[in-house]
């Protein structure tokens, strides 16, 4: 309803405010397509704030919208993007400002394409198509090279003129296909399966020049990637130029910046590989010849030593060891037998000194029955008994005449017998 106001009864500021939220907030969600001319992402806010403008009006108007909501398009959507927002109009009374609360954010144009091929790049990196551990590595030296490119296209051109300056020998299966349209992803696909099947193709490389993110789509299908991912043998992609990034650079097994670029990658330099054998070959003969100069010091060092100079003087020195070894053995050889001849000496006179010779040869004599028994008493002989008598100088025959009767009785007498 209308206002009933006047110069006598006016209408406060705040209430117009607070009726003019009122009308807006019993509006409902709009579309509305505009440029971002700001934008602001605070790290830990929920929220993004945007500045959302018509450049034919020269009209700008605040957007505000959950960080889900912006996160969704974060990718593709940045300031200059054009987009349309499906936002509900929303009134700040204290401020009398009027904005837009954004629920979705679409791109448009090659914004939205972009969207789709990010969705895509997501659903396959889910499925493990741009794992790094999927990747082969490229040959040293292909005997064969597979080329997919367009026909009689400046990428043709500069990867046969660049590979065959790096190394005239190389050779090349050559596919050409279109690489824009309709019929480029099913003639890109036919080429790399065709190349794949081939035993004697090393090494695969799908070149384009450079053109709009419309003329690369092909290169992001999802039929010509999981073809690529599929082949045994090494694909390198070579699309467009360094900012260029279709999906076929994720899957590849080698991303070159440009066709050139590519075949520098996949050729070896001939010169450059006869510099590297030869700094390989001088570096060899370096080490080999510091190898010898260190062991012919080292012998030299060996022959120097005195063993080496005069090696019978260790002879020598091991002869005059063994000479006083022997003499040492001999004088304690000689030691121990002079003390083992006196105390030879001292033993045999003490057992002359002892022995029954020598009582023998101070007069005495011993007395033998026939038996040999020694005759110790009278008692141990009988009148006429044959005896034998022993002394110094030999022995003689004694017969007894009497035996005493009694230990005071006299001598026994004898006579000497034959």
């Amino acid at each position: 309803m209308a206002l009933n106001t006047s110069a006598e009864a006016p209408v406060p500021v705040g209430e117009v405010s607070r009726l003019i939220g009122g009308w807006i907030d019993r509006l409902g969600a709009v579309w509305v397509e505009g440029q971002i001319t700001q934008m602001s992402r605070r790290p830990g806010q929920g929220v993004v704030f945007m500045t959302l403008r018509d450049p034919s009006y020269d009209i700008s108007v605040s957007v505000t919208c959950f960080r889900q909501v912006f996160d969704a398009v974060a990718d593709v959507v940045s300031e200059g993007a054009h987009v349309v927002v499906h936002a509900k109009p929303e009134w700040y009374a204290p401020r009398g400002q009027l904005s837009l609360r954004a629920a979705e954010i679409r791109p448009v144009g090659v914004g939205q394409l972009l969207v789709r091929l990010e969705q895509l790049k997501r659903s396959l990196a889910a499925e493990g198509l741009f794992a790094p551990g999927r990747k082969k590595p490229l040959p040293f030296l292909p005997h064969r090279v597979g080329l997919v490119c367009g026909r009689a296209s400046a990428a043709e051109r500069d990867v046969l003129e660049v590979a065959r300056r790096r190394w005239p020998a190389v050779r090349f299966e050559v596919r050409n296909v279109a690489v824009q349209g309709v019929h480029a992803v099913p003639q890109v696909v036919r080429a790399v399966q065709e190349l794949d099947a081939l035993d004697e193709v090393d090494v695969i490389v799908v070149a384009r020049g450079g053109g709009s993110v419309e003329d690369l789509l092909p290169f992001s299908d999802e039929q010509l990637v999981r073809t690529v991912a599929e082949c045994r043998t090494p694909v390198v992609s070579a699309i467009g130029h360094e900012p260029d990034s279709p999906l076929l650079d994720l899957v590849a097994d080698l991303r070159a910046s440009t066709p050139t670029d590519a075949a520098k990658k996949v050729v070896p330099d001939v010169g450059e590989e006869l510099e590297r054998v030869r700094q390989l070959r001088d570096r060899a003969l370096r080490t080999v010849r510091g190898l010898l100069e260190r062991e012919e010091r080292g012998l030299a060092h060996a022959l120097a030593r005195p063993v080496m100079e005069h090696p019978q003087r260790m002879v020598d020195e091991r002869a005059a060891e063994l000479t006083a070894l022997a003499a040492r053995g001999r004088r304690v050889l000689g030691h121990l037998l002079d003390r083992a001849d006196s105390e030879l000496s001292h033993t045999w006179a003490r057992v002359v000194s002892l022995s029954p010779a020598a009582t023998l040869e101070r007069g005495y004599a011993v007395l033998q029955r026939a038996d040999g028994g020694v005759v110790r008493s009278p008692a141990d002989v009988a009148d006429g008994d044959a005896l034998r008598a022993r002394v110094s100088e030999g022995e003689f025959a004694v017969r007894v005449e009497s035996a005493p009767q009694g230990p005071q009785d006299g001598v026994a007498r004898a006579v000497e017998g034959a």
